[in-house]
């Protein structure tokens, strides 16, 4: 099997991180910009289509699930045929032309695109927990013995980014960006940015030491046994989001039932997920739904298996009470998360200017990134937080061990 050959790219090169970034600041995104701020309520505006963008890993499962299900028509919705984009760097592209108003997001981009960005735009919901890995070579036991290696990251603004160089200090090993071929010192750890089918063929050929990132990808590796998992990122963070699901705010403000019948179908599907992973995993591989290109073996991998045992003794879990799932479904956005979320980044090195980052107050991007609003009242129709075993009062202090 080759992944880069039969998978869509979902990663975003410095040169699509450049070309958003350019997109944003030109006439047509300022006008886009605008556009969004400014637009009339039309009589039907809560009859427009659901238009879904995605990229091809699991994080997508929420969106997709509540298609094949139908559970956009049960709300009363009309919905288009998901568009499946090849990189974060389109389907943020398509997003702010409106060719799409419904799209699964890297939790930590949505803050680069809104305030980095100055786009309006906000987070409805979570679309999953935990769900990604630092995958690398067999041989590799320890996060200390990456040291003198390149390790590569989906794009820069990700929980993968982030997880990873945090990991990195702690193990007492330096981040450093170098040039292709440039030598790298043994306590030095070399970050590129790649396409994940790229990640899975270039970890084959041994040409980087391992990859963090989204499944299937870490599946993929260990069904082909090229690569092991080293370190599961909810592991690490107990129940991370990873994806979040991404509106425009002028949906939020003037389509208000709309987006809740957007949420109730997403949060409806979550909840059928977390009792169904065979089934979505089957929804979505090529040899059923045909939502992505995978194949079943290794999306049922991701779904299903996470054998504490096994990994534990292998070492990609040390926390095995905190009884995480490999990838979950919940959708209620923590507000103590994004809070912990924004301060990480503040340290994280990242591609382009951060001022910005620096100049957000975490309690602050809590408050005005995310409207829980839709979720809160999609909860209460599934039987309340209890229903995904949450808090009722939908609180929860951050647990980390990296």
């Amino acid at each position: 099997m080759n992944l880069h050959d039969n998978c869509a790219c979902c990663g975003m090169s410095r040169r699509d991180f450049l070309k958003l970034s350019a997109l944003f600041t030109s006439s047509f995104g300022a006008a886009i910009a605008a556009d969004n701020w400014n637009l009339p309520v039309h009589a039907n505006a809560n009859d427009q289509p659901v238009k879904i963008g995605y990229l091809p890993i699991t994080d997508a499962a929420p969106l997709l699930v509540a298609h094949s299900r139908k559970l956009y028509q049960a709300e009363g919705l009309t919905t288009e045929q998901p568009r499946l984009f090849r990189s974060w760097a389109q389907i943020v592209e398509a997003f702010l032309a409106r060719q799409v108003n419904v799209i699964h997001v890297l939790f930590p981009t949505s803050i680069w695109i809104r305030y980095g960005r100055n786009f309006p735009a906000k987070i409805v919901a979570w679309n999953h927990t935990n769900g990604s890995a630092l995958t690398v070579l067999p041989d590799i036991e320890n996060p200390r013995e990456l040291g003198g290696k390149t390790i590569a990251v989906p794009f820069w603004y990700s929980i993968h980014n982030l997880v990873l160089q945090q990991l990195l200090q702690h193990n007492g090993l330096k981040i450093v960006r170098k040039a292709k071929d440039a030598p790298i010192a043994s306590n030095e750890v070399n970050l590129v940015v790649l396409p994940p089918p790229d990640m899975v063929s270039a970890l084959a050929n041994k040409s980087i030491g391992g990859y963090i990132v989204a499944e299937p990808f870490n599946a993929a590796a260990e069904n082909l046994k090229t690569g092991r998992v080293l370190r599961f990122t909810g592991d690490v963070w107990k129940n991370h989001a990873c994806c979040v699901v991404f509106v425009h705010e002028e949906d939020i403000r003037q389509r208000k039932q709309w987006t809740q019948k957007v949420v109730n179908a997403l949060v409806k599907a979550q909840l059928w997920s977390r009792g169904n992973r065979s089934e979505v995993a089957r929804i979505l591989s090529k040899d059923g739904g045909k939502y992505t290109p995978h194949p079943l073996p290794v999306l049922q991998r991701a779904l299903t298996y996470y054998d504490r045992n096994f990994y534990k003794k292998d070492g990609a879990i040390e926390n095995p009470a905190w009884q995480v799932n490999r990838i979950d479904f919940q959708p209620y956005p923590f507000p103590s998360y994004r809070s912990e979320l924004v301060r990480l980044l503040k340290t994280t090195q990242v591609e382009g200017n951060t001022d910005f980052l620096q100049k957000l107050q975490p309690r602050q991007v809590a408050r005005d990134l995310v409207d829980d609003s839709f979720v809160r009242n999609a909860l209460q129709q599934v039987g309340g937080p209890k229903a995904f075993g949450l808090p009722n009062n939908l609180s929860r202090i951050e647990t980390i061990k990296f």
